[in-house]
């Protein structure tokens, strides 16, 4: 009877270790998965600003391709969207669909906010609001 207690003991020692040592963090957790984002229409991609409490009007949409490599900025770029839970890295080096919406409902200082939704097979995966002048104000969309 000992030794087959030992035997267990032993075994679901064993187990735990293999959680804790193979998870990405090592505290035997995992992380969250990203969640898809529905970007295929029009009304899914304000539908996803309407959800975060931005109410926005479609200016523009070009055709980008992610880089490979991230610049130090477009990497600043990448924390924002990994704190978010969109998944840009996953899409590094493919083409995608970039739109760009004019922020009707928030303008601090009386500055004009712009909101931008990154696209890749009809899946949100990255999205900022900012000013227009540059950027001297950037935020998450959630």
């Amino acid at each position: 009877m000992k030794k087959r207690t030992m035997l267990i003991l032993s075994g679901t020692a064993a187990l735990l270790a293999g959680i804790i040592f193979f998870s990405p963090d090592g505290k035997g957790e995992r992380p969250p998965e990203s969640p898809s984002v529905s970007a295929a229409t029009v009304s899914d991609r304000i539908d996803y600003f309407a959800s975060h409490g931005w109410e926005v009007e479609e200016i523009c949409g070009k055709f980008v391709t992610i880089p490979t490599e991230f610049s130090p900025l477009y990497e600043d770029y990448a924390l924002i969207q990994d704190k978010q839970g969109l998944p840009l890295r996953e899409y590094a080096g493919r083409d995608a669909q970039l739109y760009v919406y004019e922020v009707k409902n928030y303008s601090p200082d009386s500055k004009k906010m712009l909101a931008e939704l990154l696209v890749c097979d009809d899946t949100a995966i990255a999205s900022l609001v900012y000013s227009e002048d540059g950027g001297s104000l950037k935020m998450a969309v959630s």
